[in-house]
């Protein structure tokens, strides 16, 4: 049985989620206070935290930052009535795996949730198709290396979030080829549904500012115009 921490201080969400979820068969561990929270989540292993950004006692920035410093690598789907982008791009900055704004629906969390759950299981297995390279990628400046997740650009290491190294594998692994949205959606975060695709343009936005040396005027990670991305060499 799944485990599953809830750190949400609106009590009619927190017991909506708890509800929907031990009825899905998930073992719910619930919090209504960061601080709580934060300790609920050092204390005890869970496979999934839904952990709400406003929060009293300790917001869930702080929790998320300070969780993946102590190295706590469970999956974290952050949950906010924010629906400005910079709250997404610092969110998975920091290191949560999605990021879902109010109002949502249980099935839309229960499948965000099976989502990165058959994505961590893939990870651990030898299906998956980021997995199958061993040997670095390199593509002009840039050496991909998916052995120890470390991208550096000529020859500096770039500090790279798992799925920003896991978006830019991907791509490196079909260089050339453009790709939608939906398909990076779905080779990446393994959503297989209509999902929130401005996430894949947050994380091309994050590996820019990282790989290119104009991020404006982008020379690897060119955008296809009302198709989607592709990785190419430079010239």
């Amino acid at each position: 049985m799944k485990k599953v921490l809830i750190v949400e201080d609106e009590l009619s969400i927190l017991k909506l989620l708890q509800y929907n979820l031990e009825k899905e068969g998930y073992e719910v561990t619930t919090a209504a206070d960061g601080t709580e929270g934060f300790e609920q989540a050092k204390k005890q292993h869970f496979d999934i935290i839904l952990l709400d950004i406003m929060l009293p006692g300790m917001d869930g920035m702080d929790i998320c930052r300070e969780l993946r410093r102590e190295k706590v690598d469970s999956p974290i789907i952050m949950l906010t009535a924010k629906d400005s982008e910079i709250d997404k791009i610092v969110g998975l900055e920091i290191g949560a795996d999605d990021y879902m704004t109010k109002p949502f629906s249980p099935r839309e969390v229960i499948a965000r949730m099976k989502a990165i759950f058959r994505r961590v299981e893939k990870k651990s297995g030898t299906d998956n198709a980021l997995e199958e390279v061993s040997s670095d990628i390199v593509i002009k400046d840039i050496v991909i290396s998916p052995g120890n997740y470390t991208v550096t650009v000529k020859g500096k290491n770039q500090e790279v979030t798992p799925k920003e190294f896991e978006l830019l594998l991907y791509l490196a692994q079909h260089k050339g080829r453009i790709l939608n949205r939906e398909q990076l959606l779905q080779a990446v975060w393994d959503f297989d549904f209509t999902g929130e695709t401005r996430i894949v343009d947050m994380h091309i936005s994050h590996l820019r500012e990282k790989i290119e040396e104009n991020p404006k005027k982008p020379v690897y990670l060119k955008t296809a115009r009302g198709f989607g991305y592709k990785l190419e060499e430079p010239q």
